[in-house]
């Protein structure tokens, strides 16, 4: 006895008639005959009474009527679960998001999640690149966002964005003409330079950067945000640091964004994700709407950033693997 003796069952019970209902079922009506027929060898009962107007289900006919509408329904049910869980996923996804991109990105992220994926519980960890990349591979995150990230196995990946990294005077410093400065005269400046520490990816770029032109120049370290926020704001530091850490002070005034040339300084940010997750759908969902927010982001001109997408065929986000020995 299956899914499919008990439905063609109920539709002959319900039809009163074979013929009407292979017709509804469309099926041959000898197949469905021969289907019906099959059930009550199995069981052992006749389920039907026969009769020149059509059929009729016996007493025990009836009973089974009763257990096959339940099997069937919870059946239908289940099923509906299922797909509502493969096109909905849910449960919680650990997302490491960088200390330079948390705060400005956290929340459209959390907006669009609870739009598009409202069954998907977020945790957001915010870290430097460093830990970042080893709990990713460790699998102790489930999605990240990393600077310049390494391609490490057991993690998929795709490149979004290209970010410079910019000069950030404190208010009522003169900003340079045209709103840019070379990395040499930068150091020339009467404050101090500030930037995170390594392994911090932004000190590995910038004292590379500092190396291939031949710069000897001193950095001063801090790997708190809100800290080096403040040392610009009182007058005591200008900062090295990606425009989309310090939106809210921009549009304060508290802060002067400077663009550094000849190089400049630049990092690659990509959406990944572990390939130790449990939840590899839930995972591959916020990875998508992750990149999807941070795109549009970079569209409206909110993130400074040039986008990797435009260069290449567009289309859902396309994950790179890495499968090392």
């Amino acid at each position: 006895m299956d899914i499919r003796q008990l439905r063609y069952f109920m539709q002959v019970a319900d039809s009163g008639n074979f013929s009407r209902a292979a017709e509804i079922l469309r099926v041959a009506q000898p197949s469905l005959s021969q289907q019906i027929k099959n059930l009550e060898l199995e069981l052992g009962v006749e389920l039907l009474v026969r009769h020149s107007r059509g059929v009729t289900p016996t007493e025990v006919g009836l009973r089974l009527y009763e257990h096959a509408q339940r099997i069937v329904t919870e059946t239908e049910r289940a099923r509906e679960v299922v797909r509502t869980t493969a096109l909905n996923p849910s449960g919680e996804i650990r997302v490491g998001l960088p200390t330079s991109a948390c705060r400005n990105l956290s929340v459209p992220l959390y907006e669009a999640l609870a739009e598009r994926l409202p069954d998907i519980k977020l945790h957001i960890i915010e870290a430097m690149t460093g830990a970042l990349d080893e709990w990713i591979q460790k699998g102790r995150l489930d999605v990240a966002l990393l600077y310049d990230h390494k391609a490490f196995e057991h993690v998929a990946w795709t490149e979004m964005i290209v970010e410079e990294l910019m000069l950030f005077l404190p208010p009522g410093m003169q900003a340079p003409a045209g709103g840019e400065m070379p990395l040499r005269e930068i150091f020339n400046l009467p404050v101090r330079i500030i930037a995170p520490g390594r392994p911090n990816v932004a000190r590995v770029v910038i004292d590379q950067m500092l190396a291939r032109c031949d710069i000897q120049a001193g950095i001063y370290d801090c790997d708190s945000l809100p800290a080096i926020g403040g040392l610009v704001r009182e007058g005591h530091f200008a900062a090295v640091m990606p425009h989309f850490a310090f939106l809210a002070e921009i549009q304060r005034g508290e802060m002067i964004p400077v663009r550094i040339v000849d190089p400049v300084p630049s990092w690659r940010l990509s959406v990944v994700v572990s390939e130790r997750t449990m939840n590899s759908r839930g995972s591959s969902g916020v990875a998508q709407v992750m990149a999807d927010v941070i795109g549009d982001l970079v569209a409206r001109g909110v993130w400074k950033a040039r986008s990797i997408a435009q260069e290449e065929p567009a289309g859902e986000l396309a994950l790179a693997h890495v499968n090392a020995p």
